[in-house]
């Protein structure tokens, strides 16, 4: 459909809501020809919130630089159609409840019989094995399960909050889209296709690497009396954050952070990040602050005795201090030392931003029912194969007979599924 590294693979998605569709427009941007299969009524995305019928914000986010056909995928006819466009086919994308494939006979074992050299990629919450694989999933039910929320410790009046946004199912269509390009170029050196499986819960524990790291020499004696902890608080109906303190009691975080988190200046907010000894003693050159833990050697100790009231106090000195400059001014002076600091914003701010412009960040694109619009561009580029966004997210349907002719379809043959029903 385009031009970009992928250029020539011809990718059939089957997906709906966030995670599969994400992945489809990373492809559709490095240059792949995407077309995305829907129901009749159209996938659950274009009719949340509707802005015009059939076409949503959510869905125009994320299935850009695609064609769209509109079929009814449980008819036989349908089925048909899809087997024959599977034999040119690179690449299969799913992303629909455990065993909805197989009910529309677009599962890897009858595919890849028409064309062994399919790359599939199947996306679930939880796998395929084990005593959750038939079980559905959202991203906040992966988020809740997967210690995600937990960890984030935000409340929504008594409960906690999810994280927004939805980063388990953004993060598996990026996880989905760079698990697609390694097959393909294996298939390049073998000449076979294979199955990839991505799962919301794999992607969120793997983003969690550090806490899901249980080293034996020090978490032995720490792990096992916190989960006993967590079991205990919960058969109490103790609040959440009630069981955030006891893993908080196990894992207790040092006191007197200055150097690796947000303040309120006179006009805002700037978040600062000092992680390296060299950044912090930037940091306290920039602000002037004194901090005692480190010593005239040179050396710094963390947690020296008495931090535990030393350091809040230190804290408060700190944000007092960020209180009397405005955010540009704080800005300038961390630039001016070398530290990484930067202003609090609204994602609705970062449109014509210039660092946004100046990066190919934002793109702009005329839709035939939503108008111009504006939405965030490639994510990265290659020099040589460049990423381009060429078209907006199809209408319900819009290739129909386009992707139908593909199939070998006369216009007749069209017309009479769609007066069957088949199509719309």
């Amino acid at each position: 459909m385009g031009s970009g590294p992928l250029e020539g693979v011809r990718v059939l998605e089957f997906t709906q809501i966030i995670a599969g569709p994400f992945c489809g427009m990373h492809l559709a941007d490095m240059g792949a020809d995407v077309t995305k299969f829907e129901p009749l009524e159209g996938e659950p995305w274009r009719l949340s919130v509707e802005l015009v019928p059939k076409e949503s914000r959510t869905y125009a986010s994320l299935n850009r630089g695609k064609r769209g056909v509109a079929m009814d995928m449980t008819r036989p006819e349908a089925q048909q159609v899809i087997h024959t466009l599977v034999k040119d086919a690179d690449v299969v994308i799913i992303n629909y409840r455990p065993g909805v494939a197989e009910q529309l006979r677009i599962d890897y074992a009858t595919l890849s019989a028409i064309n062994p050299r399919i790359v599939y990629c199947e996306n679930t919450a939880f796998g395929r094995q084990g005593p959750l694989a038939r079980r559905g999933g959202y991203d906040i039910v992966v988020q809740a399960l997967t210690g995600l929320m937990a960890g984030e410790a935000k409340l929504e009046g008594d409960v906690p909050a999810y994280v927004y946004p939805a980063i388990a199912d953004y993060a598996t269509g990026i996880q989905m889209s760079n698990a697609i390009c390694a097959a393909l170029f294996v298939r390049e050196k073998t000449g076979k296709g294979q199955r990839i499986d991505c799962t919301l819960m794999g992607t969120a524990i793997a983003m969690q690497t550090s806490q899901f790291t249980w080293i034996d020499a020090f978490d032995n004696d720490i792990i096992p009396p916190m989960l006993e902890g967590f079991k205990q608080a919960r058969s109490e109906m103790k609040t959440f954050m009630e069981q955030v303190a006891v893993q908080k009691k196990y894992r207790p975080g040092a006191a007197g952070n200055v150097y690796y988190r947000v303040y309120q200046t006179s006009d805002g907010f700037i978040a600062v990040g000092a992680l390296s000894m060299a950044l912090r003693l930037k940091l306290l050159a920039a602000t002037g602050l004194k901090d005692p833990r480190f010593k005239p050697d040179g050396s710094f100790e963390a947690n020296p005795e008495g931090w535990d009231v030393n350091g809040p106090a230190f804290v408060r000195e700190a944000e007092a201090l960020y209180r009397t400059k405005t955010t540009e001014e704080w800005s300038a002076l961390f630039e001016k030392h070398g530290v990484p600091a930067g202003p609090l914003y609204f994602i609705e701010e970062l449109f014509n931003h210039p660092q946004t412009l100046a990066n190919g960040l934002q793109v702009e694109l005329d839709h035939p029912l939503l108008g111009s619009l504006k939405m965030v561009g490639p994510a990265f580029q290659m020099s040589g194969t460049p990423l381009k966004v060429e078209v907006p997210s199809p209408m319900l349907g819009e290739h129909n007979d386009q992707v139908l002719a593909e199939a070998g379809l006369s216009g007749e043959q069209i017309e009479q599924l769609r007066a069957a029903g088949v199509v719309l």
